[in-house]
């Protein structure tokens, strides 16, 4: 396996790779890399941004039962997971969503380059398996604009193998607590001609928690053929169907003294059964790369929660990039240009919850979206080793909803934006590069957002149910960080600020005054914080990896809240792993260490609890190509509150009640476990 694959793929190893050729080369010269060209892409376009990004390969989490981002993504810096139950997770990057105890908000998914959230940008983060993917690429805030992301948090995008890049059979299962047992058979072959790849994966888990069993059964694949030397077309085909259990929620007190409780009322799930396909033309013309593509993604979501929703939508859409590089009077120069351009339709039905079946009809909509983000970027470097790069993203969306039952729920909008960004890059050295950037981010309100039910506010009034008239979300973000390599010592640390109008935060109205939406805009808030990952290699045979992130989130002279914080994110976490052996055998402790647990609501009268959790992992190559690992979790079956659903209490006549306790809106740490597996390529 080339080095560069060899452990952990982090943002530091790939500066080490990757610096020496671009020092030492003029900066008109291309830059050599051995690793997969997919990776090395990828490293390369770290390398020339101004801000926090990362890249994980799958060697960072191979070796244990990675079934949600949160294990996949648990020592990318400033990437906040949490586990709910199961597959699902909250994922936040400084602060995005961070209102939404459901789904996902603020963040662009992408698999192979293709979005994964639906044209109004929410989404369903469970269409993305960790088994299958060769690697991850990160990019926090403003430094998404190349894979057009607009939204404070950024995007994150899955990449899956080819034919050219794992060639030969990939085969693993594992299991262990609670029922699971997961499977994966993969193969890839090229030739002269072209490659194919192909992937299924199975997994199936009663959950740690009653009412919380999963399946899923899933193919992923591409096939690649290389019209000429320049030239190569990939088509793309993803498939899932997935059978969730949903134990929801509890108060308090269950999540602390009975974690594995769960919730049966309504047999609550979610089901989702999708297909996504994509197109992709590469062209390399040397000095410049053009890619355009188009895809289509279909999916249905049967989900009985408070009601059973029904939804059917098909999204399609089309891209188009192109990247050059050269030089103008000796000064290397590159530019980026791309278009990415997203349609949706679907009917969105509701009916009463009859135990999990549909009863009566309550709600019948049909939705229309588009979003079209149009982005550009020039790099200049007037010296060696300084790159200035300016660019902007232009957002153009459009929300319909068409409310055959309730038709004053219907209504449109419109918006339009757009997003400057500039940045510095100085490369003080081979292996160690500092950086700035400043730039805007926009996000959109989805159909959710706007289109709401009434709730009656503590002050008796009953607002009219309707399309709310809810804005967009921006921000100014200033930025500062510095990655590489000195001695036994790999880092990565943003510091960023970003000045928030318009906030998408959710209350529950009925708690609240003058509140009219369970969604609605704040009007000023802050988000501040670090991200900082620090590996050290101390010996050959011992190897340190570390992340931490001081998350800083208020509101800012607000008039209900004034400075307080806002919740859900505590302030600081703290994880670290210690790799002990070499690459034949080894064996890893590991913490997660959050010394203070989240605020629970937004008056900020209640905390949750820190906690300490430990685990413990390790592997064995018994033989070449064949690997045995063992993951084991919560060691001392620490019971705490791990994620949160932000609660407000702030009553007309007393404002400092404090937080519901009773409330249920807690989710308890997974429990203790042990999984095992093996793994074999040939």
């Amino acid at each position: 396996m080339p080095s560069i694959l060899s452990r952990s793929v982090s943002l530091c190893a790939l500066i080490v790779a990757l610096s020496p050729a671009i020092a030492s080369a003029d900066e008109s010269d291309p830059i050599i890399v051995t690793a997969i060209p997919a990776v090395a892409e990828a490293a390369v376009r770290v390398a020339r941004t101004p801000g926090g990004v990362d890249i994980v390969s799958a060697s960072d989490f191979e070796d244990r039962l990675a079934v949600s981002l949160r294990d996949a993504l648990a020592f990318s810096p400033g990437v906040y997971t949490q586990s709910r139950f199961g597959q699902e997770v909250r994922i936040s990057i400084r602060g995005s969503g961070i209102s939404r105890g459901f789904h996902m908000r603020g963040l662009t998914l992408l698999q192979d380059g293709i979005p994964i959230n639906l044209a109004d940008d929410n989404g369903d983060f469970q269409e993305l398996d960790p088994q299958v993917f060769q690697h991850i690429e990160v990019y926090r805030g403003g430094n998404a604009l190349r894979l057009g992301g607009s939204t404070l948090g950024g995007a994150i995008n899955a990449v899956t193998p080819t034919g050219r890049s794992a060639p030969g059979l990939d085969m693993r299962v594992d299991g262990g607590a609670f029922g699971t047992l997961r499977g994966k058979i993969a193969y890839g072959h090229a030739d002269e001609w072209g490659d194919v790849w192909a992937a299924v994966t199975a997994d199936r888990s009663d959950g740690d928690r009653d009412h919380a069993t999963r399946k899923s059964l899933r193919f992923n694949g591409n096939v690649g053929v290389r019209l000429t030397d320049a030239i190569e077309n990939r088509f793309y085909a993803s498939l899932q169907t997935i059978r969730q259990e949903l134990p929801g929620a509890l108060n308090e007190a269950n999540a602390l003294a009975h974690p594995s409780s769960g919730n049966f009322f309504g047999d609550q799930a979610r089901d989702i059964d999708s297909i996504r396909l994509q197109n992709r033309t590469s062209v390399d013309l040397g000095e410049a790369k053009l890619a355009v593509g188009a895809y289509v993604n279909a999916k249905q979501l049967y989900h009985p929660i408070f009601q059973v929703i029904d939804q059917k939508s098909t999204d399609f859409g089309a891209f188009a990039g192109v990247d050059l590089a050269g030089t103008i009077g000796g000064m290397a120069i590159e530019a980026t240009l791309g278009t990415q351009a997203r349609f949706g339709q679907g009917t969105a039905r509701q009916f009463v919850n009859m135990n999990g079946a549909r009863g009566a009809l309550t709600a019948l909509g049909y939705v229309k979206a588009r979003t079209i983000n149009s982005y550009g970027e020039l790099r200049v470097a007037p010296v060696r080793d300084l790159w200035i790069i300016m660019g902007g993203l232009h957002t153009y969306g459009r929300r319909e909803v068409d409310n055959r039952l309730v038709p004053v729920r219907s209504g449109a909008a419109r918006f339009d934006a757009f997003s400057p960004k500039i940045g510095l890059l100085y490369e003080a050295a081979p292996a160690v590069q500092f950086y700035a950037n400043y730039n805007r981010s926009v996000e959109l309100p989805g159909y959710s957002e706007l289109n709401q039910s009434p709730f009656a506010t503590s002050a008796g009034n009953v607002p009219t149910p309707g399309f709310v008239d809810v804005g967009p979300q921006r921000a100014w973000t200033v930025e500062f960080g510095t990655r590489g390599h000195a001695g036994i010592a790999a880092w990565d640390i943003s510091l960023y600020r970003a000045d928030i109008r318009g906030e998408m935060l959710q209350y529950n109205p009925g708690l609240t005054t003058g509140v009219p939406a369970a969604t609605f805009n704040a009007d000023r808030t802050r988000h501040q914080g670090i991200e900082a990952g620090l590996d050290l290699t101390l010996t050959q045979w011992a190897k340190l990896r570390q992340v931490y992130t001081w998350s800083d989130f208020r509101f800012r002279d607000d008039a209900q809240y004034g400075d307080n914080r806002l919740p859900v994110v505590p302030r600081h976490a703290y994880r670290a792993e210690l790799k002990l052996g070499t690459d034949a055998v080894s064996v890893s402790p590991a913490v997660e260490w959050i010394p203070r647990g989240a605020w629970v609501d937004y008056v900020n009268s209640k905390r949750a609890g820190g906690y300490t959790m430990l685990g413990l992992s390790a592997q064995a190559l018994v033989k070449d190509g064949v690997t045995l690992f063992l993951d084991a979790r919560n060691l001392t079956n620490r019971k705490a509150v791990g994620d949160i659903s932000a609660l407000v209490k702030y009553l007309p006549d007393n404002p400092s009640t404090p937080a519901d306790e009773s409330s249920a809106s807690f989710y308890p740490l997974e429990r203790r476990a042990v999984y095992g597996g093996v793994r074999a390529r040939f």
